[in-house]
Order: C-alpha cells, then sequence, then structure tokens
C-alpha cells in the first residue's frame, strides 16, 4: 500500500504551530509531555512553573493541535485534566512556506506586505478613500 502524504498545513495552521513552539517555556511542555501523559499540577511542579502560567501555555499548545487535554476521574472522585502531546509532523521548506502564504486569511497591510502578499479589495478600498 503507498504511504499516504500528509496535506501541507494552511497558513492560518502553520502560523498557529511556529508560534506555539516558538516560546521555550512550550517546548518544554512539550518535551516533558513526550516523556509521559501528566496533569496540570504535577506538570507545573515538573518543569517548574506556576499553574496559570502553565494553563496559558497548555492553552495555546491544545489550540495548535500540539496537546490534548483529557478530563478524567481521579480516585478520591476530583475531576483531574491529563495532557497528552498529539502526534504530529510538520515538514518545513520554502516551498511548504510559498503554499501556506496562499492561504493565509490575516490580510492586516503590515501582515499582508511582511508575506509578500496583496489583498486587492484591501487595496481598492484605500485608493478610494
Amino acid at each position: 500500500m503507498a504511504e499516504e502524504q500528509a496535506p501541507e498545513p494552511t497558513g492560518d495552521k502553520l502560523l498557529k504551530v511556529l508560534t506555539a513552539l516558538g516560546n521555550p517555556h512550550r517546548m518544554r511542555i512539550v518535551a516533558a509531555l513526550t516523556a509521559r501523559r501528566n496533569y496540570v499540577s504535577a506538570l507545573a511542579r515538573e518543569i517548574g512553573m506556576g499553574r496559570p502560567l502553565l494553563h496559558m501555555h497548555l492553552k495555546l499548545l491544545e489550540g495548535a493541535g500540539l496537546v490534548v487535554g483529557s478530563l478524567e476521574a481521579a480516585d478520591d472522585g476530583k475531576t483531574v485534566k491529563y495532557f497528552d502531546v498529539a502526534p504530529f509532523l510538520y515538514e518545513l521548506t520554502p516551498e511548504v512556506i510559498h503554499e501556506a502564504v496562499r492561504t493565509l486569511t490575516d490580510t492586516r497591510e503590515g501582515r499582508a506586505e511582511a508575506h509578500g502578499t496583496t489583498n486587492t479589495a484591501d487595496t481598492t478600498k484605500e485608493e478610494t478613500k
């Protein structure tokens, strides 16, 4: 059977993933969860981070699809949220970036210029002002 190639990420998805991994704390969280799944309090102690800050980082990682949280009932009846690393694989090449830029939805002027794209509708609005 031929191996299926994963679809290339959209520009927005790629930005979410790169933003999530572009922080040393979040990289440490992914590394720790690669070793084993964990719940917030234990993970906070393991990596030396406060729970509120850890929650913020986990929310970003979860939003990017890099970690997955699941609620489970503990033996004492409390509900505990465990986090696991989600399986992911991204190949980052100039061609992937080129294709991803075409699908970016953030068309603010500065962002579009930085990505080498323009939105003709926005340009037309600006020209008519």
